[in-house]
Order: structure tokens, then C-alpha cells, then sequence
């Protein structure tokens, strides 16, 4: 018959739970707890800002026209031209076509010989000072809480995730209708405001009528 043996192998350990660990458990008591202070603190953050993502740089434009139908005969500034106050811009038949503000060309029609009717722009300005980031605020998506006065900031897409800093400067008081938007539930039609927000036009140069943009307003 083959003896056996006595195994000289120990008990194995037991398991220890890491939560009896008082200084461990304390710690993961933490930790949850700054989760859900982070997540507080994030929800109230949206809850303090609205995003305008669809938004433009721009400013009034004036088209310069004949007071009367002729031929254009001479047209003197070029687009990127800036002009004094009531300087000539163009001559049609016998009309010298000046820009009353003047300002800035930002379009420029060189058809020499066409004709010309009154309202037909031969040039187009804007007054740099006006430019304004204009954006189009969903009236579901927090246009009850923007004001004239609260901080906005914005980027430019021509300048990547650089940010400015400007003002709200108008909420329109009436909509724009952004299309019917049909679900099994709501058939009623999505309206849209527009806002503009004004910036120091002097501290940044770089932004450019017509660029898009993208605004973020600070509610409280």
C-alpha cells in the first residue's frame, strides 16, 4: 500500500474587503461625491449659457444707385476701399454717384457701358464700426433668457478655437420662420430670432464682414 503524506502547502489567505479599509472607503465616499458636485456644477453651467452655433460677422450694407436710369461711365474705388464721407464712387450718364456715409467697398459693379436703373447698386459699403455677430436663436432653446447687456463670447472659423468677447447688443423682437419642422407629435412651426452682439471692431481687425461664426451668451 502507498502512504500518504501530510500536504506542507499553507491555507491560502483570505480575501480582504477593501471597503474595511476605513481610510479606502473614505476615499471612494470622496470620489463620488466630486462626481456628483462635477456633475452639479456642469448641468449649472449649461443652464448659465446659451450656444448659437450658426452665426455670421456682418454690418448694414448701402448700396449706392442712380437717381435716374444711364449708362455707368466711370467707376472709382476698387472692393477693400476705404472712402470718406459723400467722396464720388462712380459716374452714370451725367450723375456722380457718391457715398453719403462712406465707409468701407465691400462689392464693386465694373460693367462699363451697362445701363443702370435707380436701386441698381453700381457700389456697396459698410460702416466697420456697425459689424456685429449675428446669430439665429431657436425660441426652444433658452431665447427666454437673453438679454441686451449679457457678456457673449464667440469664435471665427477663418481664426480656429481663438476667442472674442462682445456684448449683446439686440434680440429681435420679431421671428423668422426656420421651416416646418414635422413630428408625429407637433406640427407647429419652429421660429427663429435674431441676435446680435457688438464687439470693439479696433481690438480686432481680422474679423472681416460675411465671416461665420459661432456665439456662446452668458445668461447669469
Amino acid at each position: 500500500m502507498e502512504s500518504s503524506t501530510p500536504s506542507n502547502q499553507p491555507p491560502a489567505p483570505k480575501r480582504k474587503n477593501p471597503l474595511a479599509n476605513p481610510m479606502l472607503r473614505n476615499a471612494g465616499v470622496l470620489l463620488v461625491a466630486l462626481a456628483a458636485a462635477g456633475g452639479i456644477v456642469y448641468a449649472r453651467g449649461a443652464s448659465m449659457r446659451v450656444g448659437i452655433p450658426d452665426a455670421t460677422v456682418s454690418a448694414p450694407q448701402v448700396d449706392v444707385s442712380p437717381a435716374a436710369s444711364g449708362v455707368l461711365r466711370a467707376v472709382y474705388v476698387r472692393t477693400g476701399d476705404v472712402v470718406a464721407p459723400n467722396a464720388v464712387v462712380a459716374e452714370v450718364g451725367t450723375q456722380l454717384l457718391t457715398a453719403a456715409g462712406g465707409g468701407l467697398v465691400v462689392s464693386v459693379n465694373r460693367q462699363i457701358g451697362a445701363t443702370f436703373s435707380p436701386g441698381q447698386a453700381v457700389v456697396a459699403l459698410i460702416d466697420p464700426s456697425q459689424l456685429r455677430v449675428v446669430g439665429q436663436a431657436d425660441e426652444n432653446k433658452g431665447l427666454n433668457r437673453l438679454r441686451v447687456g449679457q457678456a457673449a463670447d464667440f469664435t471665427a472659423d477663418a481664426f480656429g478655437s481663438r476667442v472674442f468677447h462682445g456684448v449683446v447688443d439686440e434680440v429681435s423682437p420679431t421671428a423668422q420662420a426656420s421651416g416646418v419642422v414635422f413630428n408625429i407629435s407637433d406640427q407647429r412651426q419652429t421660429q427663429i430670432f435674431d441676435v446680435k452682439v457688438r464687439f470693439d471692431a479696433s481690438a480686432y481687425p481680422e474679423l472681416k464682414n460675411g465671416m461665420s461664426a459661432r456665439l456662446t451668451v452668458y445668461t447669469e
